[in-house]
């Protein structure tokens, strides 16, 4: 299938206004499926006559630019990858621009409901998917196999920890699993956020009190800290989703546990060594289901500040388009398809017979309930995150404290009571409760 020239040059036409050729400036994180966007982009610059200038940025150096740029109104992007954690606050400050009219080609109903929701501020979308995940369990089949081990349906933490006992064999490089350990509130604590939920605990009580140094955050971390220390790769606390993702594919991990977009890539056998050795399973529970996995979209917005919004819609139309992916499966490969965002993915019979993972993925996904995150009740939306401006501040620094215990430089409990206290005076500085 060519790319339909015809449709994005009515696009470009019809938002653009202006047969000025204009160069747009582009923020976005160093993940797989980022790279191959812009790799793809000049199919988007030659239909249109526009140019385009990438910024390509590690995840933690992204967040720390794109907020400081918008909340000073600099200027310096046209278009940002943010998350679902920044979408809905910032589109709330009328940092972000609405998308609701990226073209009558684009069909808004193809994208799935709950991924659209939390990219909606006021009921309009101000931020496109561009992929969209849960997290879930990847493991080497051929080394449960080996180990005489089986993966149940619903696997529980104890027995990951069983699992990876057995299977861990240093002097061949072999680490039973591997885990986040890069501080960052979108790093580590992406997944720790799930530990820590499925242990029955929570960021902060009905009273906007944090809940950090409590019983199920000293059992979920310290957990964490020992299977990480006994069974985890060396210099862990460096590795985030890409160190992890390379380990997974080179044959150095036993079980991996992080998003459902690493999917096709450690399935797809050109970028991956394990290819035919994986297997999924759900992410794990520990004492309750609620928050275990969690919901997560990077995607595509224009700030207010942007001086180029048209041009800016074009390419978002294109890049977050059914054609777009389409696009991607036949010049990368079907399993190399952005996931998460549009429900005719899932319908494609090429995805369907590439991606054995894709109904797993998409359960999980639609599984993800950001409005009910924990075993009790909280005053906030968010799985891994809280959907609050002070968030970033005070998950980051948790992050770093619980680096700081995987590293052996202080103890769990130090770790939390210092995490707990920073919140505290974080939280009543803004006011809280509100």
């Amino acid at each position: 299938m060519k790319l339909r020239t015809a449709f994005l040059a009515a696009t470009a036409i019809a938002l653009t206004g202006a047969a000025q050729a204009e160069e747009l400036t582009i923020a976005t994180v160093n993940n797989g499926d980022m790279i191959i966007m812009q790799k793809l982009a000049p199919e988007w610059e030659k239909a249109t006559g526009h140019r385009i200038n990438w910024v390509i940025l590690e995840e933690n150096v992204l967040r720390q630019r794109v907020t400081t740029d918008i909340a000073t109104r600099g200027g310096q992007f046209d278009i940002m990858t943010v998350g679902s954690y920044e979408a809905p606050i910032w589109g709330k400050q009328g940092w972000l621009m609405p998308l609701d009219d990226l073209g009558e080609d684009y069909d808004y109903a193809d994208l799935i409901p709950s991924v659209a929701a939390g990219l909606s501020a006021d009921g309009k979308l101000v931020a496109a998917p561009f992929y969209a995940e849960s997290s879930f369990t990847m493991y080497r089949k051929d080394l449960f196999e080996a180990a005489g081990l089986t993966m149940p349906e619903q696997p529980t933490y104890g027995q990951i920890a069983e699992f990876v006992e057995k299977l861990t064999d240093k002097s061949r490089e072999q680490y039973g699993i591997c885990l986040r350990g890069k501080p960052g509130w979108g790093e580590n604590m992406a997944f720790l956020g799930t530990l820590v939920n499925t242990y029955g605990g929570q960021w902060f009580d009905m009273d906007w009190q944090p809940q950090i140094d409590s019983q199920p955050w000293q059992e979920a971390i310290s957990y964490y800290v020992e299977l990480m220390t006994k069974y985890g790769p060396p210099g862990a606390v460096s590795n985030g989703f890409n160190e992890n993702q390379a380990l997974f594919q080179t044959g150095k991990c036993a079980i991996w546990i992080d998003a459902t977009s690493a999917a096709g890539r450690v399935y797809d056998p050109k970028q991956s060594e394990v290819a035919d050795k994986i297997a999924f399973a759900p992410a794990p529970q520990a004492v309750t289901p609620a928050g275990s996995a969690w919901f997560w979209a990077w995607s595509l917005a224009i700030p207010s500040s942007s001086t180029k919004a048209d041009v800016a819609k074009s390419f978002i139309a294109w890049a977050t388009s059914k054609d777009y992916v389409k696009l991607v499966g036949e010049k990368e490969g079907w399993v190399a398809v952005p996931p998460g965002t549009r429900l005719s993915t899932y319908e494609l019979p090429e995805y369907q017979e590439a991606a054995p993972f894709a109904a797993t993925v998409l359960a999980s996904i639609e599984a993800t309930d950001p409005a009910r995150p924990t075993k009790d009740p909280v005053p906030y939306t968010g799985i891994q995150y809280v959907t609050i401006p002070e968030f970033q501040g005070i998950g980051t620094v948790v992050g770093q404290q619980i680096s700081a215990a995987l590293a052996g430089q202080t103890s769990v409990e130090a770790a939390l009571k210092a995490a707990q206290d920073y919140a505290a005076r974080e939280m009543s500085r803004a006011g809280y409760p509100k």
